[in-house]
C-alpha cells in the first residue's frame, strides 16, 4: 500500500472507532494509548483467527475430525467398545466425546447440538429427526435358575402379575413398551426396584430378589454360564428396533458414516428376525 492509502485507512479507522490512535511527532508516528489498547485487542484477534485457521485446515485432513456420541447405557457397555476401538483404528486423531442416556434425553441432546449421532430405541413417531434402523430385539423374563419358572421351563401366566420385578428405570421408551404389551394382556407388573443400571439388575436377580424383563443380548454371558434363564413374555412377542438417530438432512462426515458403518457390522447377530 501506498503512504497516502494508508493515511486514508487510519483516518478511516479513527472515525470508525472514535477516538485518535495515532499522534504524529516530526516524521514519526506513535501510538496514542487509545492505540495501545486497540493494537492488544487486534493482536489477540488476529492470533484467535490464525488459531481457528489451523483448527479447519486439520478438519480437512484424513482423520483429523470430531465425532460427539450419544448412546444408551447398553449400547455404550456391548456395542460400543469394539466399534470405537476399530474406528480409531481409521481415525487416529478423530477427539470422540460419549453422552449415556435414553432415547428422549438423547433426541434433546440433537435438537441441542450437543452430539451428532446417537445409538438408541427408535423414538415414536412425530420425532423429527432421523433414523437409520439396525436391528432388532426381543424382550424376555430374565430370571435366576433356582426361580420356579426357570426350573418348569416355561411361565405360569396366573403368577405373572405376582412377581417381584427390577425392571429398568421408568418413563424409559423400555418400560412405556413392557407396560403398554402387558395392558394388552389385561396384567399390571408389581415392580420392586427400578434402576437405571443393567448391571445392578442382573445382579440382584442373580440373588432371586425378582425378576426382570431384559434383551437376551443384554445378559449373554450371565446366559451362556448359567446363572440366568431367559423365558419368552408370552405368545406375542415384545420387539424393540434400534438404530442411529441424526439430524435429517445434514450431511454427515466421513467419520459419522465410518461410525455408523461399523455399527452395522458390529450388530449384525443380535438381530431378533
Amino acid at each position: 500500500m501506498s503512504q497516502s492509502a494508508v493515511s486514508h485507512s487510519m483516518k478511516a479507522l479513527e472515525r470508525e472507532v472514535g477516538c485518535r490512535i495515532l499522534d504524529k511527532l516530526g516524521k514519526k508516528a506513535v501510538l496514542t494509548q487509545a492505540g495501545e489498547q486497540l493494537l492488544a485487542h487486534a493482536e489477540r484477534i488476529l492470533a484467535e483467527m490464525a488459531s481457528a485457521r489451523a483448527e479447519l485446515g486439520r478438519l480437512g485432513k484424513w482423520g483429523q475430525s470430531r465425532l460427539r456420541l450419544g448412546a444408551s447405557t447398553t449400547a455404550c457397555q456391548h456395542i460400543l467398545p469394539a466399534v470405537l476401538r476399530e474406528f480409531k483404528e481409521s481415525f487416529a486423531n478423530c477427539a470422540i466425546t460419549i453422552e449415556p442416556g435414553d432415547t428422549p434425553e438423547m433426541i434433546e441432546a440433537l435438537r441441542g447440538h450437543k452430539i451428532d449421532l446417537a445409538l438408541n430405541l427408535e423414538p415414536a413417531p412425530g420425532e423429527q429427526l432421523g433414523f437409520r434402523p439396525m436391528f432388532t430385539d426381543e424382550l424376555y423374563f430374565i430370571m435366576s435358575p433356582q426361580h420356579p419358572w426357570a426350573r418348569a421351563g416355561h411361565v405360569s401366566r396366573a403368577e405373572i402379575a405376582k412377581q417381584n420385578y427390577i425392571l429398568y428405570k421408568r418413563k424409559s421408551y423400555t418400560s412405556d413398551m413392557i407396560e403398554a404389551y402387558f395392558r394388552q394382556e389385561d396384567i399390571v407388573l408389581f415392580s420392586q426396584l427400578d434402576m437405571g443400571n443393567m448391571e445392578a439388575i442382573k445382579e440382584l436377580v442373580k440373588l432371586g430378589l425378582g425378576i426382570s424383563i431384559l434383551a437376551p443380548w443384554t445378559a449373554r454371558g450371565e446366559l451362556d454360564e448359567g446363572s440366568l434363564v431367559a423365558l419368552p413374555l408370552g405368545k406375542r412377542k415384545l420387539r424393540r428396533r434400534w438404530g442411529i438417530l441424526h439430524w435429517p438432512g445434514r450431511r454427515m462426515s466421513m467419520a459419522e458414516e465410518t461410525f455408523i458403518g461399523l455399527c452395522e457390522e458390529s450388530v449384525r447377530g443380535l438381530s431378533d428376525k
